[in-house]
């Protein structure tokens, strides 16, 4: 409460250089002296000579299975495209973290959740792991070939899920009593395409299993739809108080309510929210049935999400899929039938035909959200619906309509302009990639070509932020090529775990048709590339601008002619 730090989370990070009691009987004392009001320096002085800086808890780590020049090098034909594929590969190293052996044998004088393999962190202030980052992590870390690494990262979920029935939103204690979006099973497939390590897979089934069954025990809701029950999983918390890591914060905006009761249930919101992984947003905004307000109208424990739903269709089936290939026939029918399940409540209550897309549903006021979010077309990423040679025209007309291609910087993650960090005008490189992937996996034409399109206009605007600055961060300007994010609790961090995963994935997905520059067509040429610079040049134009143009100039023509 005394803001010694200008970030909360700094404090809660700390390692206790005495145990707890004696750190208690530490701090009363210091209060007795002062007469319960110590000034800010006698504080200060207070936690420096309790408390170890936040960091101390790693040591210098190298990864054994770092690869110089890792296969997806060489399927990038632009030069500079490929250079900087090499420095992001060396950037694994600067994420790096390996736990003291302190930490195993003095848990109790730390926040950090101990596990035995390094990790990678997304950087910044963000010291330990957090769960849905490493699913794009782990998707960078495969494709630099480090094997190993990965293999260590999914084996600390595995302890983790064991020691505390979840994996918690980050590596901390204070994090205990939340998760993030479940993309374990999803890790552990990506996995397996490229090791098909069946030995770990068998011997970890039962807690990935146990981890799923978290989410449905937990997680879930029963909706009314046409006559019919359906359930839905939607984020909720089960901790009580403010947020260890925005204590102050938390405390001080609580005073908007009166009782205890209204104050907790503000608290489980923001937890809630937090969960999630979009803290905070409009998106979980609930204010006359509209996504209008602030955070103190934050209702996220009463919106059932898309993405959410789509994970866990997607986790069912993966569920399916590992059974099957364990020869555990019982199992995979049990966990087929789930995802069937899942995919008639997804289609029945969030699926909108009229609209073409999936929309939030808001369970207060029984209504749908009929707001852009590019994880309205999640579902399209983990296979969850049912009519492609419908729902994909739709959904391709449902984002014509909202205009996706009009910003310069990638696709924001809402359209409201609230000042929080998951709203306008940020784009995050989770939402393009899921985006990206999801248009792609559709097999149509269509759909790739903007899949494309989007990966361009997104790794064009990474690299330009790249080459004006040497750094990678955790969200971008969707209206400014190459601008970074901005809003919300802090400041835009670097680093930046899920950034490089993304971009490492799209270089090597599409490595062979990007280059910096524009290429254009010369009526006696081939395509050709103009001369290189060193900033990212304007995305090349959608289809829609294109026969925008076409249609303009055929307009002139007709003009003319009738003139």
């Amino acid at each position: 409460m005394s803001m010694l730090y200008h970030d909360s989370k700094t404090f809660v990070d700390m390692k206790m250089k005495h145990p707890a009691n004696e750190t208690l009987e530490r701090f009363q004392a210091m209060m007795k002296e002062t007469g319960s009001h110590p000034t800010h320096l006698q504080i200060e002085r207070f936690v420096n000579d309790t408390f170890d800086p936040p960091g101390s808890e790693f040591e210098d780590w190298e990864p054994s299975d770092w690869v110089k020049e890792p296969k997806f090098l060489n399927r990038i034909t632009d030069a500079d495209f490929r250079e900087w594929g090499k420095q992001l590969n060396g950037l694994w190293k600067f994420l790096g973290r390996k736990m003291k052996d302190d930490v195993r044998e003095n848990q109790e004088l730390y926040s950090i959740i101990y596990v035995p393999h390094p990790v990678i962190v997304p950087g910044g202030r963000f010291r330990e792991f957090y769960y849905w980052d490493s699913y794009w992590v782990v998707r960078g870390l495969l494709l630099s070939e480090m094997y190993s690494t990965v293999k260590g990262m999914l084996g600390n979920f595995f302890s983790i899920v064991e020691n505390y029935g979840l994996i918690p939103n980050g590596g901390r204690i204070y994090y205990a009593k939340r998760s993030q979006p479940p993309m374990l099973i999803p890790m552990m497939k990506s996995y397996m395409d490229v090791t098909h390590d069946m030995d770990f897979l068998k011997s970890n089934i039962d807690i990935m299993e146990n981890e799923f069954l978290f989410w449905i025990t937990n997680h879930t809701v029963k909706v009314e739809k046409d006559g019919r029950h359906y359930t839905l999983a939607i984020y909720k918390d089960a901790s009580t108080g403010p947020r260890p890591e925005s204590y102050r914060e938390d405390f001080e905006s609580a005073k908007a309510f009166h009782t205890d009761e209204e104050k907790e249930a503000y608290y489980s919101e923001l937890k809630a929210a937090a969960e999630s992984g979009w803290d905070f947003s409009s998106r979980w905004f609930i204010q006359n049935a509209t996504n209008k307000g602030t955070l103190l109208d934050l209702k996220t424990r009463s919106i059932i999400p898309v993405d959410l739903n789509s994970f866990i269709y997607w986790n069912a089936k993966l569920l399916e899929e590992f059974y099957d290939e364990l020869k555990m026939p019982e199992k995979s029918v049990k966990y087929r039938d789930i995802a069937n399940e899942w995919l008639e409540a997804v289609t029945a209550v969030l699926w909108h035909d009229e609209i073409g897309a999936w929309l939030d549903y808001d369970i207060i006021n029984e209504v749908k959200r009929d707001y852009f979010y590019p994880t309205n077309i999640a579902p399209l990423w983990t296979g969850c619906y049912k009519d492609k040679e419908t729902q994909v025209g739709k959904v391709m007309k449902y984002l014509q309509n909202k205009q996706i291609m009009g910003n310069l910087g990638g696709i924001p993650t809402t359209l409201e302009h609230s000042g929080e960090q998951w709203d306008y005008p940020n784009a995050w490189p989770p939402l393009q990639h899921i985006m990206i992937e999801g248009l792609d996996n559709t097999g149509d034409m269509w759909a790739q070509r903007l899949a494309f399109e989007l990966a361009e206009k997104w790794v064009r605007s990474n690299y330009k932020a790249f080459n004006e600055t040497g750094a990678m961060y955790e969200k971008y300007d969707a209206t400014i090529p190459g601008g970074h994010g901005g809003g919300g609790e802090y400041e835009t961090q670097l680093g930046f775990g899920w950034t490089n995963g993304v971009i490492i994935d799209l270089l090597d997905k599409y490595g062979d048709r990007l280059s910096v520059q524009d290429r254009f067509f010369e009526p006696e040429h081939s395509y050709q590339t103009g001369p290189r610079t060193n900033v990212a040049a304007a995305p090349l134009s959608s289809l829609g601008q294109v026969l925008t143009g076409i249609l303009a100039l055929v307009a002139t023509f007709a003009a003319g002619c009738i003139g």
